[in-house]
């Protein structure tokens, strides 16, 4: 189901809880809201869309991903960027690295450890920072 933007700093400053098994619809509707908003999104957390549980989607070259409960485990390569946000006006400073590492779940909530560079890295840490109340 496509959900509403949240537009609420307050509420984007709330660290999320951790995701459980019972939360797979709420990754289903932030795939779905994603997709709608592919035009000008590359990335979303559930408190986008209202629900402060730690649960990320993004766009990896093509195809969209859904994590679960991610942590950036490791990171390299410090660089100084502008971001916009679906739920923010404007571009506003951040602090990123080139090389990450995150473990996460999975859509079937199976363990799973990546290693992301680049654009998509970029993504996944602006969409971490969403799910630790860090708005850029």
């Amino acid at each position: 189901m496509i959900r509403p933007v949240v537009k609420n700093e307050l509420a984007l400053r709330a660290p999320s809880s951790p995701a459980t098994v019972a939360d797979r619809s709420v990754g289903q509707d932030l795939l779905d809201t994603l997709r709608f908003h592919s035009h000008e999104c590359v990335g979303m957390a559930a408190n986008m869309i209202g629900v402060a549980k730690r649960i990320i989607v993004f766009d990896d070259a093509g195809t969209h991903r859904l994590m679960y409960n991610p942590e950036i485990t490791a990171k390299s390569e410090p660089y100084q960027t502008e971001e916009g946000c679906l739920s923010l006006t404007g571009r506003r400073p951040a602090t990123r690295y080139r090389r990450i590492e995150v473990t996460f779940r999975d859509e079937r909530f199976a363990s799973r450890t990546e290693a992301f560079e680049g654009w998509t890295a970029q993504i996944i840490q602006h969409e971490i920072d969403h799910c630790n109340g860090i708005v850029i």
